[in-house]
């Protein structure tokens, strides 16, 4: 029998001499491991999570006007050229970047047949994706109208003042010039858009007249509050005669609730190892003291306390892929059930958890091993003459 197929029996007699000893250590790695994958799982899903929540509250970056450079249009205040819009990148870091340009008109608006008019904000939109940018829902929803050429949203609040809902028209005027839309959509932000009305921006740098111009442009930027301030910079670089910020309430107010999440899930985890370990290392105390005259013979017969250690390392290895192979493989089913509870949608298992928690659990089975390095001390002598 080779040296070698002599080490693995004597591992497999290790870990097979007590079954209910190897069971408790067992029991104890794979709990650990278990709970090791949920928290680290549901910490990078927290991150995936918080940034799409945080971009359903609308956009995060805001092109303007900067006051020195800017055209100023009278009452409408600083304004851009809408060929801003295309030089805007489409993507970054793989996710598409929704953008939507905005011109801001004070306008008198009327039910049509109604005489009776009051001001009201019009904001021109033009771009892809203003669901993103503009939050909330449509509480009314027309799709015949909407691609119309005057059709238009309307705000709840300014639906109420007007009396209107979808498929009515409103008469728009403003010094001296006119325009109609018929609104196709009745919107709910909780916002200040609920008082204005969304018309097509070509329709509104008309009434405006302000033909090619646009008061600023939205953008909704996905990614880590890192990744949106590099966005920024880039874009200020490409873009220097225009004033490009973050909204910052957003990107600091993401930033403070990952950091909260992501230390108190790694605090966990820290103390759940510890925990893990002490378990085990208590475990293995009873083993050390009942391998003392084994260890005695096999160095008596020529066995070298490098080999000793080694045999028990190897055993704390099995041990904790063992147990890190199916209580990780739990954790992260624990975590689908867990991110549907907190966040009310099941958390996406990541793969790369899976060797993390396993390596984890190995690292604590060898620490939790260290009772049994104290056999390396043990004299062959003092064990055959029965010393404790």
């Amino acid at each position: 029998m080779t040296n070698s197929s002599m080490f693995w029996r004597i591992v497999r007699r290790l870990l097979t001499a007590n079954y209910g000893r190897l069971f408790v250590i067992l029991l104890a790695l794979g709990a650990g491991a278990a709970v090791t994958s949920a928290l680290l799982n549901l910490q990078i899903d927290a991150k995936k999570r918080l940034t799409s929540e945080f971009r359903a509250l609308g956009a995060n970056v805001i092109v303007a006007p900067r006051s020195a450079n800017s055209v100023t249009d009278g009452a409408s205040g600083p304004t851009l050229d809408e060929s801003l819009l295309s030089q805007l990148p489409a993507q970054y870091e793989a996710h598409p970047v929704p953008a939507v340009a905005f011109l801001y008109v004070v306008s008198d608006a009327a039910k049509s047949g109604d005489d009776h008019f009051a001001p009201v904000v019009i904001a021109g939109t033009e771009g892809q994706g203003l669901a993103a940018i503009r939050p909330g829902r449509r509480t009314q929803y027309l799709e015949a109208f909407e691609h119309e050429s005057d059709a238009c949203e309307i705000g709840v609040k300014a639906a109420q003042q007007f009396h209107v809902r979808a498929g009515d028209a409103l008469q728009l005027r403003n010094q001296g010039r006119e325009a109609t839309c018929k609104i196709f959509a009745v919107v709910s932000t909780g916002g200040a858009e609920d008082s204005q009305i969304f018309a097509n921006l070509k329709n509104a740098q008309n009434l405006a007249n302000l033909p090619g111009r646009i008061s600023l442009i939205q953008l909704s930027v996905t990614g880590t509050p890192t990744a949106v301030n590099s966005f920024i910079s880039s874009l200020r670089q490409n873009l220097p005669e225009v004033d490009v910020h973050g909204i910052k309430q957003f990107t600091e107010a993401e930033g403070r609730l990952y950091n909260r999440i992501s230390g108190l899930l790694s605090a966990t985890v820290l103390l759940v190892l510890v925990l893990t370990s002490l378990c085990v290392m208590a475990g293995m105390s009873n083993v050390a003291i009942e391998r003392k005259n084994d260890v005695g013979l096999m160095k008596a017969i020529g066995a070298s306390v490098q080999r000793v250690v080694h045999l028990f390392r190897t055993e704390a290895i099995v041990l904790g892929i063992l147990g890190g192979l199916v209580g990780s493989a739990l954790g992260l089913l624990i975590s689908i059930w867990l991110g549907k509870t907190v966040f009310g949608v099941a958390a996406e298992p990541r793969l790369i958890v899976y060797p993390i928690s396993v390596a984890l659990t190995v690292i604590t089975s060898i620490a939790s091993a260290f009772p049994l390095r104290r056999l390396a001390s043990v004299r062959p002598a003092s064990v055959f003459r029965g010393e404790e």
